[in-house]
This record gives structure tokens, sequence and C-alpha cells, in this order.
């Protein structure tokens, strides 16, 4: 571990404690080259997903040689909650895996608290990492405060085992950019093929036709289907796809940074760069600087998310709004006008990435050689 990491006082995440000090799954995931969500899922050993055994062995090896102890080193204690003056129906509770390791699960929450503020009810939080110990504990706790609702969020989009105690319960339950199988609970997620599409469509709108695209970890669902509608703009535009224009990275500005080396490095590099996250935009712009390329100008770049950090880039970074806050504010929609039975099938609710335009884009040089 470097010297910043070991000297921070960490506030986050379950690891080993040393006096005030803990090593976190970030500290794990920047050891490993990789999320963290992903260590969260390596180390949790949650097989629902599938995870190369290569990254496997890396965040394992990361772990073990940061001193990372597994899940319930730290007992969380819960006080109960009086339910004295709340208004009528009782609060709402928002369980979520992971809160602070990206900007997309406090948003949502946000959208809820807006859309909460006419009805009433109050929200509470609680954050599970996907501990297979601490997440039934935490379930069971809000059932047994009476609370009026549930909302049960993954911080990046997937399938999901919905717990039993959530399938049991008599309250409604809804499912926050994650679904089930067997759709049998109100579920909402982005269009994330669709929202590939929209970005890559913008940069072929503006007459660009070799786009360079950085992916995310492709064992994620947002990473795979941004990837497919990158693809399905090509095709539609009748533009072939070109593997060597496919860079994978894992969300990180020092892959979106590499990745772009990479891209400039061809025969014929692209004249676009689809970045599949702003943070790794972030990396693109610094690569792009260094080699003395405007940006706009000498190649376009759009990101994905609409981060903070896009519009105060230079210039600002075009972008798509993922939309966690409207997903935040559908739940909220349906909670007190949709049906919520959940002995029936739900349609798959996708909500739109809406394309925020600022100043990344501009149409291809003649001469590409950089």
């Amino acid at each position: 571990m470097n010297e910043k990491a070991s000297n921070r006082i960490h506030q986050e995440g379950i690891g080993k404690v040393v006096g005030r000090q803990r090593v976190t799954m970030q500290d794990i995931a920047r050891a490993a080259g990789c999320s963290q969500p992903t260590v969260s899922i390596v180390l949790n050993g949650n097989d629902a997903i599938k995870i190369s055994d290569t990254t496997k062995a890396r965040v394992l090896k990361a772990a073990e040689q940061l001193g990372y102890r597994g899940p319930g080193t730290i007992k969380p204690s819960l006080e109960r909650v009086s339910t004295e003056n709340l208004h009528v129906g009782g609060p709402i509770a928002f369980i979520v895996d992971n809160l602070a390791t990206s900007p997309e699960s406090a948003n949502a929450f946000d959208g809820i608290m807006q859309a909460v503020k006419s009805t009433g009810n109050i929200v509470l939080l609680a954050e599970t990492q996907n501990d297979p110990i601490h997440e039934p504990k935490t379930i069971s706790y809000f059932l047994d405060q009476g609370v009026a609702a549930i909302i049960y969020a993954c911080v990046f989009t997937r399938k999901v085992t919905v717990p039993e105690l959530l399938r049991d319960a008599e309250i409604p339950v809804f499912l926050l950019n994650c679904y089930s199988d067997d759709l049998s609970i109100p579920s909402v997620i982005p269009g994330e093929i669709a929202g590939g599409h929209t970005a890559t469509n913008a940069l072929i709108s503006a007459g660009h036709t070799r786009i360079g695209v950085i992916t995310g970890e492709l064992h994620m669902e947002c990473a795979s289907g941004r990837l497919q509608g990158y693809r399905n703009a090509l095709a539609n535009a009748d533009l072939p796809f070109a593997e060597e224009l496919v860079v994978h990275g894992d969300w990180l500005p020092s892959s979106g940074y590499r990745g772009t080396q990479q891209l400039l490095s061809l025969s014929n590099p692209p004249t676009a760069i689809f970045c599949q996250n702003d943070r790794m935009a972030i990396g693109c712009y610094e690569a792009l600087k260094e080699n003395g390329l405007s940006i706009a100008e000498d190649i376009s770049v759009i990101g994905f998310d609409d981060d903070e950090v896009a519009r105060h880039l230079s210039p600002p970074l075009t972008s798509l709004n993922l939309g966690s806050r409207a997903m935040g504010r559908w739940v909220i929609e349906q909670l007190f006008h949709g049906p919520t039975g959940q002995n029936q099938r739900h349609p798959l609710t996708k909500l739109e990435c809406e394309l925020v335009e600022r100043d990344s884009i501009g149409p291809p040089k003649k001469n590409n050689n950089y």
C-alpha cells in the first residue's frame, strides 16, 4: 500500500482496523487495477456475476498483501428508530449495495428525496456492501420497524437474486438499477444499449466515421450494453465495426489515458472517442493534450454518466445523463400511483439516458494523421 493510502484515515468500507486506520475495498481496487464493485463481488464470493479468474486472482492477491480482512470484522450497531410523529404510512427504506464508490447511488437517493417532499414520508438509508450477513439483517431490521416500502438498489446495473425476505414482504418492494429473472417486482434501470447508441450517433451525426470506444469492465451490464449500442449505431449508419477501435478499460481515469494512447498509436487512429464514463474521459483528455491535440478541433470526445466533473473540463464534456435521479423519482411515482402487487409480472422499465451537449464534439479534420 502506498504512503498516501496507508496514512489516510478511512471512513468507508469494512477492512482491517489498525488504530483508526483501515484497509478498504477502494485501496484494493487501486492496487488490483479494477473497480471497487468488482472487488466487492470477488471478496464476497458472489458467483452470479462472471469475473475472469485472472481478475479474481489479482484482487485476492492485492487483498492479502494489503492485510484486508473479510466481512464481519466490524459489526454495525443499529439503533432502534422511533416512528412517532411520522406521516401515515411510515418511512420508506432505501437499501443499496454501495453508496460512496460513485455518485449514481447518491443521485438516485436524491431523486427519491425530491419526490417524497410532497408526500410527507421520510426515507431511511442503509448500505450493505453486498455483505451476505449484513444485508439480511438490514432488511429484517427495516421490516421490524414497519416501513411502508423498501427500495432495493445496486450501484451498477445487474440481474439480482431477490432476497427471500423481500419476496415474502407484505409491503411494496421496488428494484432500482437492478432486476430479477421473473420480473415479479417492479424494476427500473437505465437504457444502456440505447444510451450507447445515442452517444455513438452523436459522433456520427458530427461527421465521424472512425470512432474509438474505451469500455468499462465488460462483465458489467452497463459496459456491455453501451458497447452493444455502439455497434448498433455503427450498423445503422452502415459503418464497419473494427475490433482495433475497441479498448478495454476499468472505469478509472488511468484506463482512459492508457486507452487513448493505444488508439492514437494506430496507423489509422480514430477521429472521435466514446468513453463509457466521464472518469475515463478525464484520462482521455490528458492523453490528447499531452499529444498536442485540441479536443473537438482535432479529435472529438463524448463521455457517459454526466458527472459533475463533465461541465468543468476544458472544453466542457458532452455526455449522457444516466438518469439516476429520474429512477429515484420513478420509484416514488410507482409507489403512490402505480401497481405494486408482487405476484404478477411487471415490465422492466428502462429510462432514457439523455444527451447533454457541450463543447467536446466537432466535425472531423480532413487529415487525421496526427
